[in-house]
């Protein structure tokens, strides 16, 4: 009998969340942010950037802040119209992104380098 209620829990838990996978990137969503407005698809292909500016600078295990954000806006400026719209995913694509090229920690870029966490702040 407990595992029959383990099991409803465990498939009530799945049925809380949806994993989403696109383009090889996992991303949790609740029901909850399900019923949110959808994003619209990011006009950039961050999959094929060159992140060398980011993965040369940025380097564990210290990763030294000044250095990481320094170099996250040299490579997201040129992309701000993009990645500050909140309308599009675009933020979110080029974290992830950084993130799975450079093995960097989660969040690390969104915790430390926005502003508001979901703003990329140029000169």
């Amino acid at each position: 009998m407990k595992m029959i209620k383990l099991l409803s829990s465990s498939l009530h838990l799945f049925l809380l969340l949806s994993v989403f996978i696109f383009n090889g990137v996992y991303t949790i969503c609740s029901s909850r942010n399900m019923l949110q407005a959808k994003k619209v698809t990011c006009p950039l292909n961050f999959q094929f950037m060159n992140y060398t500016i980011i993965l040369s600078r940025c380097k564990g295990p210290s990763y030294p802040r000044h250095e990481c954000c320094a170099a996250f806006k040299k490579f997201a400026c040129p992309y701000k119209q993009y990645v500050n719209d909140v309308s599009t995913d675009c933020l979110a694509l080029m974290l992830s992104n950084i993130r799975l090229y450079g093995r960097y920690p989660v969040g690390m870029f969104g915790n430390t380098c926005l502003q508001g966490r979901q703003h990329v702040e140029c000169p």
